[in-house]
């Protein structure tokens, strides 16, 4: 017993005295992707000394998100070790409370270790992780937002193994972007939603979104009372009457032949009964913004073909207004009413501009007395401002909490402060009542951050829609953290009402004036457009629609997806399975079927599967391929694909009810 007991103990300290440890800053860096900077070697990406939460690092890489390594282990590594976070060279006002960045150790296809959000101040996270039999080992650093100032610091980082030494190697090639989508057919081809919902005595835009080659001719038998249609363009126009439904059948024609389908117009209390398709101006021109370039917008729309898919909203987003710190007498008139900046002349002719192209018009402002930019906002002018945007005809409002918490503080150290969620609620409560007491319906779109949980009262507070997250910036980590942590948000939203994890990111992006190609690979476009639309999340366009690609179009074009999102059930997907680097979510269809993504958030191909048992469903099931138009066959019990790094596959799955 005792020899065996010596044998053993001799093997070990053998292994032990074979085992060679390698720190990160010795390995090759050329191979290390990340989206600013250089990495470097025992500093921060500024070239400071490494620091985390007052703590010193004389050895470490100072590094950036969002970034991924790929480090080839052999099998042979038995561990990693390190302490990372947030720089202290980065201060608060750089690097605010609600940013975080995360990191993340991957072995193969199995996550190892997540650090959760770090935040400014936050302390070293220790890593200390089991590398026994992985090959490819994956470092790799997100961010839920914008990169700026993203400064994070891999400590003491090493990798402890035997043998083979860990060697860093290049990430799988990107395939150039590949277009999916067939293109449509000559024949008509009527899109869209299948339901319009508008209150009582109110006007109505809506353009009959039809593919087709032009000219069309359209028809439309049984429009409720005070509305009617131009056969040329398609646009029902007019003055919504008395409550109700009503069941229109459209036709649409041309040479080569003709369409059919129904339209559900309802006459009543609620508004975007599906949720609102169109482009906001911030994502790429941000405050370089201007009449011409809102007017260029609408042409774009219209000349792209767009609109022919059901894109309807042209939204200006900030900076129309004069600044804030101008007098009184230059941000307001005599009766109160909100001027604008010389950018911007004249707001009627513009909104009656984009209405001449057959879109919605939308503008901007904020609760507070000043915008995010600085310019004049509608902090106890709600009813003047709500008065002036209908006055002018606008149709869509995103308000912006910015200046407001500065109020909602003084109203928390006030005496007798109400509670929390009344100091949440009440500003959205005030421009609610103001809007509603206009003579047009104008969709009311909070921008509120996700704070006190807004989905859970957005709607009794007015809203149409709300955001659920933080911006969203054109990376990786970015969209998916915005997208998959809409999770369990689903029983909250549905006609009228909808969560919003923010603006689409794909095309030509800049926050203004510079623009540059989104910073998503092809295969994360895809994951992006599929998630919004099963999520029936807004879809607001953010790039620049006068230089969009071909793929770019495409990509927003496939009247099978935008029905994912535009379907009159007005569901929100949940996630039905999850694994290490897989999702499957699931969304139910009017029609009886289920819209699923298939995700693979890794960084390696992987086989994803839904499974029918997740679905509700059995036997043999139909299932149509969504972004290739294309059905794929009847599947007992399960359907199966591989999805490459960061894609997706989206499927509508089951019978279509009759």
């Amino acid at each position: 017993m005792r020899y065996a007991i010596a044998v053993l103990a001799l093997f070990f300290t053998s292994s032990l005295a074979l085992a060679d440890s390698v720190r990160l800053e010795e390995l090759p860096l050329d191979a290390l992707h990340q989206d600013w900077g250089h990495p470097a070697v025992g500093k921060s990406v500024e070239g400071n000394p490494l620091s985390i939460g007052g703590e010193k690092f004389a050895h470490g890489l100072g590094s950036h998100a969002t970034s991924i390594w790929l480090i080839d282990l052999g099998g042979t590594a038995q561990r990693f070790t390190a302490k990372v976070g947030l720089d202290d060279e980065v201060s608060s006002a750089h690097f605010p409370s609600y940013r975080s960045i995360e990191f993340k150790v991957v072995g193969d296809h199995k996550t190892l270790f997540l650090s959760g959000s770090i935040r400014h101040g936050d302390p070293a996270k220790p890593i200390d992780v089991d590398l026994s039999g992985v090959h490819n080992l994956f470092l790799e650093i997100e961010t839920g937002g914008s990169i700026d100032y993203a400064h994070a610091d891999w400590g003491d980082a090493q990798i402890t193994y035997t043998g083979k030494r860990p060697t860093p190697m290049a990430l799988p090639e990107e395939p150039p972007p590949q277009i999916l989508t067939p293109k449509p057919p000559a024949v008509p081809r009527i899109n869209g939603a299948k339901v319009f919902g508008v209150r009582p005595g109110h006007p109505v835009l809506y353009t009959i979104p039809t593919t087709g080659e032009r000219p069309l001719t359209f028809s439309a038998e049984g429009l409720p009372a005070g509305l009617s249609l131009d056969a040329g363009s398609g646009r029902i126009t007019g003055i919504a009457g008395a409550r109700g439904e009503s069941v229109v059948k459209l036709k649409a024609s041309n040479t080569w032949g003709s369409d059919e389908r129904e339209l559900r117009i309802e006459v009543g209390d609620k508004i975007a009964l599906t949720p609102p398709m169109g482009w906001n101006s911030w994502n790429c021109f941000a405050g370089s913004v201007s009449d011409e370039k809102i007017r260029a917008a609408a042409d774009a729309m219209v000349n792209s073909g767009l609109i022919d898919h059901g894109w309807t909203y042209v939204n200006m987003d900030d900076c129309w207004e004069v600044r804030a710190t101008e007098p009184p007498e230059k941000r307001r008139d005599s009766d109160g009413h909100i001027l604008t900046n010389a950018k911007f002349p004249d707001m009627k002719a513009l909104a009656d501009y984009i209405h001449s192209r057959g879109l919605r018009a939308g503008l901007y402002s904020s609760p507070g007395p000043a915008t995010c930019a600085g310019f004049t906002a509608s902090y106890r002018f709600e009813e003047k401002d709500a008065e002036q945007y209908a006055q002018w005809g606008f149709d869509y409002l995103k308000y912006d909490w910015c200046s407001y918490g500065n109020i909602a503080d003084k109203i928390r150290k006030g005496p007798n402060p109400p509670s929390q969620l009344e100091i949440f609620q009440h500003p959205y409560l005030v421009m609610r009542d103001a809007l509603l007491r206009q003579d047009r319906d104008v969709l009311f779109s909070f921008c509120q951050y996700g704070m006190g949980n807004v989905w859970e009262w957005g709607e009794q507070a007015g809203g149409n829609c709300w955001r659920t997250t933080g911006d969203i910036s054109d990376n990786w980590g970015s969209m998916t953290r915005n997208g998959f942590g809409e999770s369990g948000h689903e029983k909250y939203a549905g006609p009228g009402h909808w969560n919003d994890p923010d603006m689409l990111v794909v095309g030509k992006v800049g926050w203004g004036p510079s623009l540059h190609a989104t910073h998503l690979s092809g295969n994360e476009q895809y994951t992006h457009i599929t998630l919004w639309c099963l999520l029936s999340s807004p879809l607001l366009i953010g790039c620049d629609m006068t230089q969009m690609d071909d793929f770019t179009l495409n990509l927003l074009t496939n009247d099978e997806v935008l029905a994912v999102n535009q379907d009159a059930l007005g569901n929100q997907a949940s996630r039905v399975a999850k694994g290490d680097d897989t999702e499957v979510w699931a969304k139910n269809l009017q029609d009886g079927t289920k819209a699923v993504g298939l995700f693979n958030r890794g960084e390696l191909p992987e086989t994803v599967t839904v499974k029918w048992s997740d679905l509700g469903l059995d036997g043999k099931q139909p299932v149509r391929d969504l972004w290739r138009q294309k059905d794929l066959g009847d599947f007992d019990g399960q359907y199966e694909c591989q999805v490459p790094r960061h894609g997706t596959v989206l499927v509508r799955v089951g019978q279509v009810k009759q």
